[in-house]
């Protein structure tokens, strides 16, 4: 099975696609945030590889196109921002301040636990940009020399989680005013969280895909810095 995986070009795909499928329908049946098709998907993946012995490499082997997709993806989530301009305007030192707050403190979080357990370098460099989509955490990742397979991992568990818990969250500290929610999902759980907030209303979408550039921009200008403190 292995060797059919390293061969294929799209067996990969297939699987992975075919797994998100059962996630959206279980998320469909039980409709419970903590049924996330992507969390299903990667659930089933994994079991799927564990029990027929296939490595990671053959596994990406043959689906690697569906990484083409991520960059397009990502860049589409700027329509709904595009409809909410003149709500980003009027509220622009609010979204620049509370970003800025929420990327900061995530780093700072990185920092001050990866300095507590001891993390190598490369391995704190590996964590720093779990925040942010993965397109951008992943560059970051093999830029300061960190493993771009382990960042990968971590931002599609932060954003899982980001995904599952928002409205919990929101529901517990009581924010109730759509841009907030959108501009705390976006900055905490990059796309995966945005896609949730698309489910919970357009401003919050709209505001989420903003705090997903912003928070990747600030993350990547300040990447080289806080390594450089480490």
């Amino acid at each position: 099975m292995n060797e059919a995986f390293a061969s294929s070009a799209l067996l990969g795909t297939v699987l992975s696609l075919l797994c998100y499928y059962i996630g959206a329908k279980v998320k469909a049946r039980f409709k419970t945030a903590f049924a996330n098709p992507l969390l299903i998907a990667v659930i089933l993946v994994v079991a799927f590889m564990m029990f027929f012995k296939i490595d990671y490499e053959s596994y990406m082997t043959s689906a690697r196109y569906i990484s083409w997709f991520l960059t397009p993806a990502t860049v589409a989530l700027a329509v709904p921002l595009y409809e909410k301009l003149e709500h980003l305007k009027r509220n622009i030192a609010a979204v620049l301040i509370g970003v800025g707050a929420g990327t900061f403190s995530g780093i700072l979080t990185i920092f001050l636990l990866s300095k507590l357990f001891g993390l190598e370098k490369a391995e704190f460099v590996t964590l720093l940009p779990k925040s942010v989509t993965t397109a951008i955490g992943i560059a970051v990742s093999e830029e300061l020399g960190g493993y771009p397979s382990v960042t990968a991992a971590a931002i599609v568990i932060t954003g899982i989680l980001g995904n599952v818990c928002a409205e919990g969250a929101c529901r517990v500290f009581r924010i109730t005013e759509p841009a907030a929610k959108g501009l705390a999902i976006g900055t905490a759980s990059h796309a995966i969280g945005t896609s949730k907030a698309m489910e919970i209303g357009e401003t919050e979408g709209a505001m989420s895909s903003l705090a997903l550039v912003l928070s990747g921009i600030i993350t990547v200008a300040g990447a080289n810095i806080i390594t450089d403190l480490y």
